[in-house]
């Protein structure tokens, strides 16, 4: 029989459930966890014999208290500690939310990420809200931005529409970085765009590439993959978070226009390869279930089945 007592004692457990659910969210997935989540992929036509390991950071967003300094340090040390080919840095390195009890500046989180240390180097593409958060750059509607002048003063290699050559055990690839696709608010400054307007050029990026070496993508907003030619073997982005609420496999607030298609994970469609990273801080607000922060380990080649 269904008594008073019970019902109240069900109220009860329910609200101290959600009480708990929410505090997980805000507190310990957060800032307690970091995992490392692996992909394993094979493209078409990836040359036999090169494989190539690369270690992707995505949405710090720096500011304490769910990314403090000493959270960027944890994420640089367990990033070194995978023994990379290269490392990838994909944008969105300040806070750009509210929810923000110490701003973190781009010198001082800049200056952790300069420990990273990878054979084939440490290279970078800006984000979103590294350009919104920029008035300077908002102002003339163009860069050079603050946040990546930070990076490239520590030494790390910054890419905007922009095709570097590289090369592994005799093996060449191509490392193309595209500008961010929202990069200038609307009517701000010298920009006359009506919506968000992107620095994002990538026939131009491409149009760099000289050879058949295999291409990689880095893209922080992944909307830009239906427009990507098969010619590159992999995209990477960040930007969604996941959604930071992503529960069974659905992420229903995922920032993209295409929703929950790009929301997070190794995607492919018509033999291209799309991977989007969850990410590692907090956008908007300070909330993350069902996607934990993580650093993603991607190893390119050994297999031909095209898939994780």
């Amino acid at each position: 029989m269904f008594t008073r007592r019970g019902l109240f004692k069900a109220l009860g457990l329910s609200v101290a459930g959600g009480l708990g659910l929410g505090g997980y969210a805000f507190g310990a997935e957060p800032m307690l966890r970091l995992r490392v989540q692996r992909y394993q992929i094979t493209p078409m036509g990836w040359p036999a014999g090169l494989q190539l390991r690369i270690a992707a950071i995505a949405d710090i967003h720096a500011g304490e208290p769910t990314m403090s300094a000493w959270h960027i340090r944890r994420i640089v040390e367990a990033t070194n500690a995978l023994n990379a080919d290269l490392i990838v840095l994909l944008g969105d390195y300040v806070a750009g939310h509210k929810f923000v009890t110490r701003q973190l500046s781009s010198p001082e989180w800049a200056g952790i990420l300069g420990g990273l240390r990878a054979p084939l180097g440490v290279h970078a593409i800006l984000g979103n809200h590294d350009w919104w958060d920029d008035y300077g750059a908002q102002a003339r509607g163009a860069g050079p931005t603050i946040a990546g002048e930070a990076l490239k003063d520590v030494g790390i290699a910054l890419y905007e529409n922009k095709s570097v050559r590289l090369q592994k055990d005799g093996q060449g690839f191509w490392l193309t970085g595209l500008g961010d696709q929202l990069a200038l608010i609307p009517k701000a400054g010298r920009n006359k765009c009506n919506r968000l307007c992107g620095v994002d050029d990538l026939p131009g990026a491409l149009a760099q590439v000289t050879d058949d070496a295999p291409v990689i993508l880095l893209a922080h907003e992944p909307d830009i993959f239906p427009n990507v030619p098969k010619r590159v073997s992999l995209t990477l982005s960040g930007h969604t978070h996941g959604g930071q609420v992503r529960l069974f496999g659905y992420s229903p607030m995922a920032p993209s226009r295409y929703r929950n298609r790009y929301a997070y994970g190794h995607v492919v469609e018509d033999d291209r390869h799309l991977v989007v990273s969850g990410g590692l801080g907090c956008s908007i607000i300070p909330v993350r279930l069902g996607v934990p922060p993580e650093i993603v380990h991607i190893t390119i080649g050994g297999r031909h089945d095209g898939v994780a």
